[in-house]
Order: structure tokens, then sequence, then C-alpha cells
């Protein structure tokens, strides 16, 4: 066996796997996992092992008067008269399934494989601040942290700035007639930095007999060239570089936020008497791989319970998922409890789920006048609704309809069906890929 064969072997165990995952999610016994433990029952697939080519016609003995054929296994007893169930017998005893367990960190980046998604947890609480790089900018600092750099670069943009050609100007004072308030006002017209004072002192240096060279400032430009700045310095040097206080910058490091993700998972169930055993079955389904899913993103993850019929209450993950009542239904009662648990995580430093599930049956305007306001005003990152009706829609079943009609393709806001295992991966993906990006 080649090592591509061996790749391709190994490629196939990681295929077989998320799809071990897939079923596991839809019809395996969740309650075989922990909260912070899940056991994945996977198929035994043969990992690749060499084998003998088949040209070769000698070998390694193995022991047992046995000589090992061509295309037989290194390292493996050759099957025995006797071994395993007789021609024409069917096995009776049912194949043990191995398990394999990950954490919900691995859970969840299986999960992404498996569905393409891309959740990016958002940190809001901050835990700490450290320095990062000394990019920031302020007027005053110790001398090691001046930026000397800047600093000269600024002084260099005044020189430029302050820089003309001296002996252009020398010689516009040299021009029949013109004195130093002719020369400033021509140098103005022509963006040449110089100060009335130096021309002054310039003109008052030209002997007499030399102010009349020029007839014209027109001739005196035809034959004297302009030396530029650059060609000046390249001439001279850059001897000296006007630096000034004001120029001064320091370097101080950046202050970087740690920001812990950390989030809150509220989960609402319907426990009415409508809710029968295959309801309940196809909430935990949903819920619990979210649970999982939720845990392997963020560093920190709390889970609230929330049962209700026409009232609410709060309950621990046990209860949740196997707790039933008689009464009647009003959802509003549990987004009204939810919101009142959620002041102990403050939006500000808390992502926050909200997941209900039920079979979508509400008392009568329950859903438009006191639930679609409460998940308005209850700020989280994804409020979500599973309908669970294994039969399909019961006529009073209308709160999932409600929900979607009313939020439409809101980025923060999913409703999903599930009328049986087979529907619970499409509903997770619902569910997660709905959440919006924005802040």
């Amino acid at each position: 066996m080649g090592l591509r064969d061996d790749l391709e072997r190994y490629r196939e165990v990681g295929e077989q796997r998320r799809q071990d995952l897939s079923e596991f999610i839809q019809y395996g016994d969740l309650g075989q996992s922990l909260p912070d433990e899940v056991k994945i029952p996977i198929k035994i697939v043969d990992l690749p092992a060499f084998e003998y080519d088949q040209l070769d016609k000698g070998g390694v003995g193995q022991g047992d008067g046995g000589t090992p054929q061509p295309g037989d296994p290194v390292g493996q007893p050759q099957p025995q008269p006797g071994d395993g169930d007789e021609d024409g017998d069917p096995g009776e005893e049912g194949g043990e399934h191995e398990y394999y367990e990950m954490d919900p960190e691995e859970f969840a980046q299986e999960l992404d494989e498996e569905l393409g998604l891309d959740l990016d947890p958002k940190g809001k609480k901050v835990v700490e601040e450290t320095e990062g790089d000394y990019t920031d900018i302020t007027r005053t600092g110790p001398a090691s942290t001046l930026d000397f750099e800047r600093l000269f670069k600024q002084g260099l943009k005044r020189k430029l700035a302050m820089e003309f050609d001296e002996n252009y100007i020398r010689e516009a004072l040299r021009v029949e007639g013109w004195g130093p308030d002719e020369v400033y006002a021509w140098a103005r017209e022509q963006n040449i930095p110089v100060s009335h004072a130096w021309i002054v002192d310039a003109y008052t240096d030209i002997p007499e007999d030399e102010r009349d060279r020029w007839a014209s400032i027109d001739q005196m430009t035809a034959i004297i060239d302009r030396e530029s700045t650059a060609q000046r310095i390249r001439r001279k040097g850059l001897k000296q570089v006007p630096f000034r206080r004001e120029d001064e910058r320091y370097r101080y490091p950046e202050i970087v936020e740690e920001k812990e993700k950390n989030v809150v998972v509220v989960n609402i169930r319907d426990v009415s008497g409508s809710m029968r055993e295959k309801k309940r079955e196809l909430v935990e389904r949903t819920f619990t791989p979210l649970d999982w899913y939720l845990t392997g993103k963020y560093d920190n993850a709390e889970f609230v319970y929330i049962a209700h019929d026409a009232d609410a209450w709060e309950v621990d993950r046990e209860e949740f998922f196997g707790i039933r009542s008689g009464g009647g239904t009003r959802i509003s009662s549990a987004y009204e409890l939810a919101a009142e648990l959620l002041e102990e995580y403050p939006w500000s430093e808390w992502n926050r789920y909200v997941f209900a599930a039920g079979d979508s049956e509400n008392s009568s305007n329950d859903t438009e006048e006191r639930v679609v306001p409460l998940m308005e005003q209850i700020p989280a990152n994804l409020h979500a609704y599973v309908e669970t009706q294994p039969s399909g829609n019961a006529i009073n079943a209308t709160h999932a309809e409600e929900v979607e009609r009313h939020f439409g393709d809101s980025g923060d806001v999913a409703v999903a069906y599930v009328t049986g295992p087979e529907d619970v991966v499409g509903a997770i993906y619902t569910i997660l890929s709905t959440e919006s990006n924005d802040e």
C-alpha cells in the first residue's frame, strides 16, 4: 500500500467521523455525554496497514509454523479454521460501538466543518489591560521615548520650506530701477520664501555701480537659472536642521484590552400538556448540541433553563428536558422571567443567546401583543424559536409563523421547524448561521 493510499484512508476516517457526528446529533443517545465531555459513537474503521508486495515471493517468518503469503498484512495473525461465524450462520449478537470522546471545543470545530459555519465569538468583558507596541504619540514623556525620526522629518520639512536661492534674489536686486520693495513683491509672486528684512540687508551689500546690471527682470531670469532646493542640498550638503520644541513627540505603548468571551444561554421550553414525549425529545436533540457548541466557542459559558406552561419558572438542566405539566400555554411568561434573570448578565459584559422551543401553540394574541415586544426589548446576539411538531402543524400552532413573519430576515432572530430527527441538523444550521456579524 502506497503513502497516497494511506493518506486517502485517513481522510476517509475523518469524513466518517463527521458523518458519525451528524448521525449522533439526529439519532444518538445524547445521555451518554456530559456537559463538558461529548461521547460520539463511531463505526470501526480499519486503519491502513502495510502489506507484502505481490511480486515479493520471500517474507519474514511469523511463527506458529506459518509462512506469510504475498498480500498478507504484516504483524497480524492468520485466520484459523473456526474463527468467526460459521458459513451460513448470521451473527446474533449486536456489535458494540466504540466511542470517540471530545471536549466541547473540539465538538464546535467538528460542527463548524460539518455545517460550514464560521461563528466568531466577540469578547465583551475586559479582564486585563496590557501594554502593546509603542504606536501612540504624546507631547511629553521621558527622553528615551522621543520619536527622533518624526522630529527630524518635521525639522527637514521646515528647512525645505524656508530654503531659497540667495544668489537668484541678489541678481533680482541688480535690476535697474528695482529696490527691496519691488524685489519682495516679485518674490512673493514666484512663491520664493524670502523675508523683506533679508532683502533689505542683501540690498545694502550690493555696490551702487552693480544695481543696474540688468535692464529688466525678464532679461535677468532669461540668463540666470534658479537653483532648486534639492540641487542646492546635493551641492552643499545638509549642515543643519532647525528643530523646535513644538515638534517633539514621545511614543508610548498602546493599551491593549484583553476581553473574556462570556456567554449566557437562556433555554426556554414549553412543558404544557400538549408537549408529549416525541416533542420533548426533539427539543433535547436540538438544544443539547447547541449548548455543547457554544460551550466550545466561548471562554466562559453559563446556562439558564426556563420551563413554562401558562406560568414560567427556573429549573435545572436535569428537569428541563423531562418535566411535563398539564397546564395551558402562555409563552410570554417565559420571556418575562428571562428578562428578569438576564439582569445578572449585563449586555455590556455578556454575549446572550435566547433559545425557545415548543409546539407553537400559544394563548390568543400572546405572541403579537407580548412575546414579540419582549424579544425586541431583550438585547441578545440571537433569539431563536424551534417549533417541534412531529405530526405537522396543529390548527392553533401559529407562534413560529407569527414570529417569522414579524422579524423577517432579521440578523438576530431565527425560526426553525423540526418534525423529526432528520430535521435537527438543518435546524441547528439555521440557528447558528443566522446570527448577525454586526457589533
